[in-house]
């Protein structure tokens, strides 16, 4: 009978021991080791890099690149590009492209953690409980070889998993975005269930390819925590590019049929209803990844499956940290969760820190549209108490969306109307994702709408609509 006494990693214990590779884990791991810390990162995967990496941010954003060069050859012609009619894609090597990214990625990864001399551990990781003489003790299930590691501090990064509606599982037809992300051909007709990012960057991905895609969200409207006019546009392109949105769509049914899929659900009007389709995405949200990990054998505090930290990511049990999806409040991001990974590391090390505020954290959606945002929507600022002044540029004002070909959306200003401090910045249209990062940075330093009338934007670039929307909130935008 083989030996399963659990074994202590020899002659070590570690400052940190961090439990999950994805971006929150590694980023904490790396910045644990700059900081002089002994880190030990472990993860059951069989490569670093978690969901985002592997089947989550990485490889949708290739394919939305793809789908993005793929829609401009659609319009050569308006760009002095002849002889491209007959165009083919080659899904295959679209497929490659995705992994090869991915690959190297990974080979970076596994660079940085021998450049900083972190023990990557492989296997299954659970608490034991609390500290005892101050040190944690972590079981670790490698496919049945057993060992203990032991750290003086433990950070919870375990991420999370797609959420499935009750009865379905996974297969060939009902996808979640790993399945959709490894097919082997583009289908010819998609109903995506959910109209949060997930759902939205698919829809925009296959539409772009040829595929007939319908929306169903059971909440009035798509990208729900978005601004409402964000909202209003994104489904108005939406139909434009032929994609069909169906809000108040309440799912009752998801069968296998001879050949795909058929989606019984009620529409807003409270009337049954069918699609058929191919494939269904299922894109209902993420559950956090707290069972099974030893949680219950320690003062860690949950709220519907979701940790409990303090500001500087501190759980109940001294000495226990959490970040990424997993943390209660915060949004399932990966740049959310690698900052909240450099608060808690900072903590640990006796460093100075800010703690991550939820207002400052900006939301990217790539679709076609991209969406950025950060802050309060105009709703929040009315439900909050708040005096405001809105301020909008459209882009079809501004010269380089005409450069680039791109005039739908807008950037939407919500600031204080008495001292006029940025509450909100709400951007959809081209390179909204990149905009977005110039509002945080204003944000994060209380900026207002008097300093930023004044700050010169280089001409002609998509960054100039920021300029004309800070001058919008007086009345003042000059492309307008």
């Amino acid at each position: 009978m083989a030996d399963t006494t659990p074994r202590q990693i020899p002659d070590q214990i570690f400052d940190v021991a961090v439990l999950g590779g994805g971006p929150a884990g590694y980023t904490a791991a790396i910045r644990g080791a700059e900081y002089g810390l002994k880190v030990a990162l472990i993860d059951s995967s069989p490569k670093l890099g978690g969901t985002c990496l592997h089947v989550g941010c990485i490889p949708t954003k290739a394919l939305l690149f793809n789908a993005e060069l793929w829609d401009y050859l659609k319009e050569a012609e308006e760009f002095g590009i002849a002889g491209v009619e007959a165009r083919s894609l080659d899904w295959a090597a679209v497929q490659q492209r995705k992994s090869a990214i991915i690959a190297k990625h990974v080979k970076g990864l596994e660079f940085l953690m021998k450049k900083h001399k972190i023990a990557v551990i492989p296997g299954y990781a659970r608490l034991t409980g609390g500290a005892r003489d101050a040190v944690h003790t972590v079981d670790v299930d490698a496919s049945g070889a057993k060992s203990q590691v032991k750290a003086k501090h433990v950070i919870l990064a375990t991420g999370s998993q797609a959420k499935l509606l009750p009865g379905l599982s996974a297969d060939d037809r009902i996808l979640t975005n790993i399945e959709i992300l490894a097919l082997d051909q583009i289908p010819k007709s998609l109903v995506v269930i959910g109209a949060g990012a997930v759902g939205v960057e698919f829809a925009s991905i296959f539409r772009s390819f040829g595929t007939e895609v319908a929306i169903l969200e059971f909440l009035p409207r798509l990208v729900p925590p978005e601004d409402e006019e964000i909202s209003k546009e994104l489904a108005r392109v939406f139909r434009k590019r032929g994609i069909e949105t169906n809000t108040g769509a309440k799912v009752e049914k998801v069968e296998r049929t001879a050949s795909g899929v058929k989606v019984s659900y009620t529409d807003a009007a409270g009337k049954p209803q069918i699609k058929e389709a191919e494939k269904v995405l299922v894109a209902v949200g993420r559950a956090p990844q707290t069972v099974d990990i030893g949680i219950e054998k320690t003062r860690v505090e949950l709220d519907r499956g979701f940790v409990k930290v303090n500001e500087c990511q501190e759980t109940a049990e001294p000495g226990v940290y959490a970040i990424g999806d997993i943390v209660a409040g915060m949004p399932q991001l990966a740049h959310s969760g690698s900052m909240a990974g450099m608060v808690a590391m900072a903590k640990i090390a006796g460093r100075a820190f800010r703690p991550v505020r939820r207002e400052r954290i900006p939301s990217c959606t790539y679709t076609d549209p991209q969406i950025g945002s950060v802050g309060l929507s105009e709703a929040q600022a009315r439900e909050k108490g708040h005096e405001f002044k809105i301020g909008k540029f459209p882009f079809a004002g501004n010269s380089k969306a005409t450069i680039v070909g791109s005039h739908d959306g807008f950037v939407k200003i919500v600031a204080d109307a008495k001292f006029g401090e940025i509450l909100g910045v709400h951007i959809i249209g081209p390179q909204a994702t990149e905009l977005i990062a110039e509002a945080v940075a204003v944000m994060e330093l209380e900026g207002t709408v008097d300093h930023l009338m004044f700050t010169i934007h280089a001409h002609p670039t998509l960054s100039e609509a920021m300029l004309d929307g800070y001058g919008a909130v007086e009345g003042m935008a000059i492309n307008a």
